[in-house]
Order: structure tokens, then sequence, then C-alpha cells
């Protein structure tokens, strides 16, 4: 008992001396916003930061989105509508020639299928808003980067690709069934992929270099609901995904298809991934052991469980990770 009291107390001074250095950064007006959130068991440590005056501040999730619109595709996996070894073209016809008849399922969630991470027409789209069709149509032109389950190459089209097929199987529009399928069935109620009907004005704005109209702020990027980055939610909505990983139950996925999520998928390659989650090897904090798995994003959202201490991590923040990665996400990971 005396052991695990000073073990907690460790524990707390660690989580304290993270929120000081979130709030020398929100006092400073580096960052503008931030919440953090921490679980240890039935332990919760939970804070706002800046602009974000309460823990439920909603902020634009960015590439946490991912894990999110996979778990959508394997709800169509369990039912047996789909399976990792089909071949993409077996749902989008048009997917063809240029070796993309090799494209299978599993290279979409993984990583692995050849398609680049954003289109070489990418800001051309955004410029005149161009709906999510006109990126579908636009992926099934471009070449693959290199044969399918040759590399791990992150890339955002392979999730657009798995939310089109949950589309067309069930010709429901992507962010109704990952509500209906997803977030609601894990009370994820502040959650939604787009703005969901909030004003933007509702949410934490991201510090963006430049302001336009197609930005991370702007009423076309919050409302095109991108099912590779467009997710709106809070840190405790983020931390009930992840507790599902953890402790896996029927509510969403059997159990078993959800434990397969979290493990390595990639065979013959020195990189790790999991179904839609990032392994840690590093990236995702110095201290986690390998059996951690999580998902960071542009917008300076970071979030994983490891299962190794069941600690749960999630910071989400309104400055770009390429600018807070070494001045927050990181450090303040590492001291979780």
């Amino acid at each position: 008992m005396l052991m695990r009291s000073l073990a907690l107390m460790v524990r707390q001074r660690k989580w304290d001396e993270a929120a000081r250095l979130i709030a020398g950064q929100t006092d400073s007006g580096e960052v503008a916003a931030a919440t953090l959130f921490i679980r240890s068991g039935s332990q919760v440590f939970e804070r706002a930061f800046g602009k974000a005056t309460h823990s439920d501040a909603v902020f634009l999730l960015a590439s946490i989105t991912k894990p999110m619109t996979v778990t959508a595709l394997m709800v169509l996996v369990d039912r047996k509508q789909v399976s990792l070894s089909d071949p993409v073209q077996r749902f989008i016809p048009e997917f063809r020639d240029g070796g993309r008849d090799r494209v299978l399922v599993r290279h979409l969630l993984t990583h692995t299928s050849g398609l680049p991470d954003m289109l070489p027409e990418n800001e051309t789209l955004r410029k005149r808003h161009a709906p999510l069709s006109d990126f579908v149509a636009a992926t099934c032109r471009t070449p693959l980067l290199f044969p399918p389950g040759t590399q791990l190459r992150y890339q955002s089209r392979g999730i657009l690709w798995a939310s089109e097929i949950v589309s067309r199987i069930n010709r429901k529009k992507f962010p109704a069934f990952v509500a209906e399928h997803v977030f609601r069935p894990l009370g994820m109620s502040k959650t939604s992929l787009g703005l969901g009907g909030r004003a933007i004005s509702d949410t934490m704005l991201c510090q963006v270099a430049e302001t336009n109209d197609w930005d991370w702020n702007s009423p076309y990027w919050r409302n095109l609901a991108s099912p590779w980055g467009g997710a709106h939610s809070t840190a405790s909505d983020v931390a009930l995904l992840l507790q599902y990983f953890a402790s896996p139950s029927s509510l969403v996925l059997k159990p078993e298809t959800a434990r397969s999520m979290i493990v390595n998928h990639i065979t013959g390659l020195k990189k790790r991934w999991g179904l839609g989650w990032m392994l840690n090897d590093g990236q995702l904090g110095a201290n986690c052991s390998r059996a951690t798995f999580g998902h960071s994003g542009s917008t300076g959202t970071l979030c994983w469980h490891d299962p190794q201490d069941d600690l749960s991590f999630v910071l989400l923040t309104t400055k770009p990770a390429e600018q807070s990665r070494n001045i927050l996400l990181t450090p303040v990971s590492n001291l979780a």
C-alpha cells in the first residue's frame, strides 16, 4: 500500500509539472489554448489552459480522426461485408489500372497502399471549396507511389478510401455512419465528423499562419468532414475511444476485432502499424512501452494509451504540430 501511495504521489508531481509546462506556453501567448486529460486506472487528471476555459473545450483533431474512420470500416468487417484481403476495386470499380488492382483493404488501413498522403492538386481543390467527391475522383487518377505492400508511407488517401467503401456499401453519408456506430455507442457525445451543427466560434481556433477561406478555421474546411482529419472532439471524449480499445467490449466491434487493431499488421518492413492506430516506436512517448497505441494530429494534438501501465493520455492544442511538437507535445507526453 505504501509503495502504491508513493507511486501515485510521484505520478501526480509529474502531471503537475506537465500542467505547468502547458500553462507556461499559454500564459506567454505562444499557444492559444490547450486541454490535457490523463487517466491511470481510476485516477484522472484533467486541466484546461488559455482560451480553453473548461476541460470540455472542442478542438479540431486532425489525424486523430483516422482511427475513428478505420473503426467504422471495421464494423463492416465484423458484419462480413468487407474483408481486409478484398481488393479495393471490388468496392470502387473506377479505381483501376496502374497497379491499383493490387491494392487491398488492409493496405489502406496500414499506410502501405502506395497512395499519396495528399493529392498533387490538394491546394487547388481546397481553394475552390471542392466537395469530398472531387477528392475521391482525383484519388482515382493519382499514380501509386510504390507497389502496394512494399513500403509504409503515411497517407491520408487510403483513409479517404476506407470511408468511401463504408459509404458505398451503406448508401449513407459517412459522418452519420460513424456517429451512429462509433461515437454514440461509446458515449462520445461531444464528438462529430465535421462541425456537427456547432458554430466555429464554439470551438478552439487553430493558430494558422495565413488566414484564408480554406484554412483549418474556415467554414469550408470545418464542414468538409474529411475522414482523414475533420473530426471535432474534446480530450475526455478522445480518452473514451482509447479506453474502449484498452478494454474492448461488443459495444462497437467484436472484442477480438478491436484487439486486432492495436497490434502490428506490417510484415517484412522495419516499421510497425496497427489498423488505423500508430504503434509506439518512440514517437508517442519516450517512456511508453512498445505496446502503446495512439495517434497524433497536425493541428497540434496527441493521444495514446499504454496497456502496460493502464495509462491514457490526451493533449489537444491550437498550435500546429510542426511548431508545438518539440516545445509541448513531446515534452508533456514524456512527463505523463
